[in-house]
């Protein structure tokens, strides 16, 4: 008894570990019958045949279910309308990662020229007070003149691509 107790005072790790017990009946013990699986009460089987009954639906799933095809055409709807605009969001989203990296590795001199282009654009919308197709037509047409004044190389081959269209 000494020894089983000072085993189970052991460290909680020796509970992971597995080992055999070999057990040897005494000999002067009579010779008792073993018991078979099958004798046994919780293997026993069933008499019969067991057969499915399906039951009834409750008012909670017919509302479930009457909510789910209501609900239906309109999910649908969303799952394409999300299928249609992910492959854009992502799009959109490495152009803003690219530019966020152009930005934080600008070239000499590009914010320089980018307040100035900016700047002219401010100066088109305040002379186009009081004209709503002032308001459409100033600002661009200066910031376009400042940046062909900054970038005329591209100004050239812009010009170029919109006189043939």
């Amino acid at each position: 008894m000494f020894k089983v107790i000072q085993r189970s005072v052991g460290p909680a790790s020796l509970s992971l570990l597995t080992f055999k017990v070999y057990a040897v009946p005494k000999k002067d013990s009579p010779p008792k019958n073993s018991v078979k699986v099958d004798e046994l009460s919780l293997y026993s089987v069933p008499k019969g045949q067991s057969k499915y009954v399906e039951e009834s639906r409750s008012p909670l799933e017919e509302s479930i279910s009457q909510l789910r095809h209501y609900c239906e055409p309109y999910t649908s709807w969303c799952q394409e309308t999300y299928s249609q605009t992910k492959p854009k969001m992502q799009s959109l989203v490495q152009w803003g990662l690219d530019s966020y990296d152009y930005l934080q590795n600008a070239p000499p001199g590009f914010f320089p020229r980018l307040g100035v282009i900016g700047f002219a654009g401010l100066i088109g919308l305040f002379l186009a007070r009081g004209s709503k197709i002032k308001k459409l037509v100033y600002p661009p047409g200066f910031m376009g003149l400042a940046a062909s004044l900054y970038y005329p190389q591209q100004a050239i081959v812009f010009a170029q691509v919109s006189g043939e269209r």
